[in-house]
């Protein structure tokens, strides 16, 4: 079993990206460490995506040697014994269609030994067998800690050296960005963004098959949007889902979230100015949350529907302006001030809505009122 600890501080999901794109650049290779479920597949894909390249995904622990090295083969016309080239890993071909391929070698510390000996040949030589690294192929490999309480197998300190170490932390506010980027059920953002503590309940010493972790919440997510896109799910068999998701205790707390979200004013006549009070039923923190990140989602689907080559029409453009301006007018009237906040970010600064807000009619009172909040949130990004 590994001895392995990480000591690298942890870092959140931005920072985590942040750090991979700086690597990339140099050309080091990267070892990220973190609990189950906690996102490290996700944060390496979006750091490819943002970057135009190629990830490819090996999950080392259901590889065997010669996945990663190659077939031996008697070559009868040389008399010579030769290696075919390993078929997961990206040849010349395909890397020359891209600026960057990142190879992702996943669970390298529950892997094998023999397993692990054969990566640490591809990190060190960036060659294996026959087979070369192309240039622009940047390698991170991942695993569990071993305070996680899983399958893991000791990594030789000349592979753990040849890393730069990265220990990834559960951070909500770092999560909820991701989440609003990649379309993640509103009720399940809004109820986050008010049970930050839920988003990871993992405790390896606790035998439990089910808790909440931010993988666990992008299935819930979907489980949701099956449920509502018209399949043949009850409200009850949701539940049982859920539950099996994220744990029983969880799932009880965000249907009740849900159930509560449920009364709210569809963003739609809100953004059209035919909703402008909230109902004092609707006021409950947690369902505002998922109000606010409702709003942000439609405006956010209204210029992925219209822009066209990235660009709004004239007329659409003033349309969305109209929304915006509807959106800002609404939390000022309706919102405390962390709500508010937490709008403005999201649609100016996650989203990055294609606004002049010098235009807006309500902006500019909105901006007297939350001036330095507004500015610290969306600096920090």
């Amino acid at each position: 079993m590994s001895t392995n600890i990480a000591t690298a501080r942890p870092l959140n999901a931005n920072r985590i990206a942040a750090a991979l794109t700086h690597c990339f650049a140099a050309k080091r290779p990267v070892f990220l460490w973190g609990a189950p479920g906690i996102g490290k597949s996700d944060v390496v894909a979006s750091v490819a995506e943002k970057l135009g390249g190629l990830l490819v995904d090996i999950r080392l622990n259901l590889l065997d040697p010669t996945d990663l090295r190659g077939m031996p083969f008697y070559n009868k016309n040389t008399g010579f014994m030769e290696w075919a080239p390993p078929i997961d890993l990206p040849t010349a071909e395909l890397c020359a269609q891209y600026p960057v391929v990142v190879l992702f070698l996943d669970e390298m510390n529950s892997a094998p030994p023999s397993v692990q000996a054969a990566a640490y040949q591809l990190t060190l030589n960036r060659k294996i067998g026959t087979y070369k690294l192309p240039d622009n192929v940047v390698i991170v490999a991942a695993g569990n800690r071993e305070s996680d309480k899983g399958v893991t197998y000791a990594m030789p300190s000349p592979l753990s050296n040849r890393f730069i170490h990265l220990e990834m932390e559960a951070d909500a506010e770092a999560w909820i960005d991701w989440a609003v980027r990649h379309n993640v059920h509103p009720d399940v953002v809004g109820y986050i963004s008010f049970a930050k503590d839920k988003l990871f309940t993992f405790d390896p010493k606790a035998k439990q098959r089910s808790f909440a972790t931010p993988r666990t919440w992008a299935f819930t997510s979907e489980i949701v949007r099956t449920q509502e896109a018209g399949s043949y799910m009850s409200e009850k068999e949701m539940v049982d889902l859920v539950a099996g998701a994220i744990g029983s205790g969880v799932a009880t707390e965000f249907m009740t979230h849900r159930e509560m979200a449920s009364k709210l004013p569809n963003p739609s006549k809100i953004l059209s100015g035919e909703v402008t009070k909230l109902a004092d039923n609707s006021k409950e923190i947690s369902v505002m949350y998922t109000l606010t990140i409702s709003m942000c989602y439609e405006l956010g689907d209204f210029v992925k529907k219209h822009a066209l080559n990235g660009e709004l029409s004239k007329a659409d453009n003033k349309k969305l302006h109209e929304m915006t301006d509807y959106f800002f007018k609404f939390m000022m009237d309706n919102f405390k001030t962390e709500m508010c906040v937490m709008g403005a970010k999201t649609a100016l600064a996650t989203y990055d809505l294609p606004v002049d807000v010098s235009s807006l009619k309500n902006f500019d009172e909105f901006f007297k009122r939350f001036n330095k909040q507004i500015t610290d949130a969306i600096n920090m990004k």
